[in-house]
């Protein structure tokens, strides 16, 4: 064979793809810039999946959305979303063609590891006071200690009263932080493992030490916490019983990298795939033919139960409404559907690599991720997308010029992990998985590339106008 043909045959057959700065245009990198300036300011001002959820809707409604409200007409170009308790956001764009005709869905979460205030959580020690927590989600327990860190949430009073709380984010408000030994007292911490290092019950807030009172009294730096609480908040001790209060950590999303080609902040997973499924769906330029719907959910880090969560009928139940409208069955709209479940994946850290498959890895840069299947070992707990859900989303994306990958989560029985992707497909959706590559996943300041931000926008936007 003469050189000239094996190239030629090479470039036919062999994939070919290539890193995102060698394909953008100087315009498209401007475009990109453009984007994730949007995506760090919601980032920071959405540290909590109920602070996520009313940036999401502040956003929505300067872009024209409008409250759903059961019964209520509704016709092509029409734009609405519902809010389900303060946690969790549905917003639909109404299509040219019947629901009969399915959605185009994209479907993300919210939610963000982080350290919860247990219902008890005050006490003092050696006339210290902490907050006691219990963590949620998969955390590295050793990342937690020391950082300065915020407190954001809601307490409800009996009244039904929702106050909320927010402690460490204003400029010049102190933070809050959880000790850890000094290395010349942790030889023995440092023989245990990383799992073991940091016990949970030990990952708690210390919050002051100044008393009142006479020397006499006892809780007395306690109730010099709550006595602040109280005067700032207008809560008592027992109202922590119904309250949800999160520590996560304290400061901005900011540029990484002397290039500025990467975002480093907490909460990339999943909020960097919820912003661009957000995003994209604000971004539309007319009337869609299907019906395009966002689902920005919560509780996928512990398993997507509860009200909030994707195996809630929540999302079924907003989708029948919309069906209702036009005398479809939901069913048949389900059965002609596609749902894009945007969810970050690992990329590959060449610090670490003997925990991925380099043929199957996602790379920074080289946009966005598609996965067939996630779960564990041996596919447990995936949807694992047909053949021809996989070529619908090569085609779609080929066709908008989007920058894709298609990857795994690290070796076979070496990692794994879980999405929205299985609830979606249980529901007779036809869905795949799909997210930008995030280093440090999980870790309390995590990373991502730009290139793979903007690409998962563009590669979201393009499934909404899919036919």
């Amino acid at each position: 064979m003469e050189k000239s043909e094996f190239k030629t045959w090479k470039e036919k057959l062999f994939s070919d793809k290539k890193n995102g700065y060698d394909r953008l245009t100087d315009r498209e990198l401007e475009a990109m810039e453009a984007y994730c300036a949007g995506y760090k300011a919601y980032l920071d001002e959405g540290k909590t999946e109920r602070l996520c959820a009313a940036e999401s809707i502040r956003l929505a409604e300067r872009a024209g959305y409008r409250p759903y409200v059961r019964g209520m007409e509704l016709k092509a170009g029409d734009r609405v979303y519902l809010c389900n308790r303060g946690k969790a956001v549905m917003l639909a764009h109404i299509g040219t063609k019947t629901l009969a005709e399915g959605a185009q869905i994209a479907a993300a979460h919210i939610d963000s590891p982080r350290l919860d205030l247990k219902p008890n959580p005050l006490y003092e020690d050696s006339e210290l006071a902490y907050f006691k927590t219990h963590y949620y989600g998969g955390i590295r327990k050793y990342q937690w200690v020391t950082l300065p860190l915020e407190l954001h949430g809601v307490a409800a009073l009996k009244d039904g009263t929702q106050v909320p709380v927010h402690i460490g984010a204003a400029p010049g408000e102190p933070k809050l932080v959880i000790t850890d030994l000094l290395p010349h007292l942790g030889q023995e911490q440092a023989k245990k493992p990383l799992g073991s290092a940091i016990p949970g019950e030990t990952l708690n807030l210390l919050l002051g030490s100044r008393p009142i009172g006479g020397e006499e009294e006892k809780s007395r730096v306690k109730l010099a916490v709550m006595k602040r609480l109280y005067e700032t908040y207008g809560i008592v001790e027992d109202d922590f019983t119904s309250a949800e209060l999160e520590a996560v950590p304290a400061g901005t999303a900011c540029d990484v990298g002397l290039d500025r080609s990467l975002i480093g902040a907490y909460g990339h997973d999943d909020r960097v795939c919820a912003y661009a499924a957000l995003r994209a769906l604000l971004d539309l330029e007319g009337t869609p033919e299907k019906t395009a719907v966002c689902m920005l959910a919560d509780k996928e880090e512990i398993g997507s139960d509860g009200v909030t969560g994707m195996q809630s009928a929540a999302f079924d139940t907003f989708m029948e409404d919309l069906c209702e409208t036009q005398g479809v069955p939901l069913r048949a709209c389900y059965e002609r559907s596609f749902c894009l479940s945007a969810d970050v994946t690992a990329a590959y850290d060449p610090n670490y690599p003997d925990v991925f498959e380099k043929r199957n890895e996602a790379k920074v840069n080289y946009g966005i991720s598609l996965c067939k299947y996630t779960g564990s070992r041996g596919k447990s707990g995936a949807s694992d997308a047909d053949a021809e859900t996989v070529a619908y989303v090569r085609r779609v994306f080929d066709e908008a010029g989007v920058i894709w990958q298609i990857t795994e989560l690290g070796k076979v029985d070496a990692g794994g992990g879980g999405t929205v992707a299985m609830y979606m497909a249980n529901r007779n959706i036809a869905t795949l998985d799909a997210g930008v590559p995030v280093l440090s996943m999980h870790a309390p300041f995590e990373t991502v590339a730009k290139v793979d931000c903007y690409e998962t926008y563009l590669g979201v936007k393009a499934i909404y106008q899919a036919k």
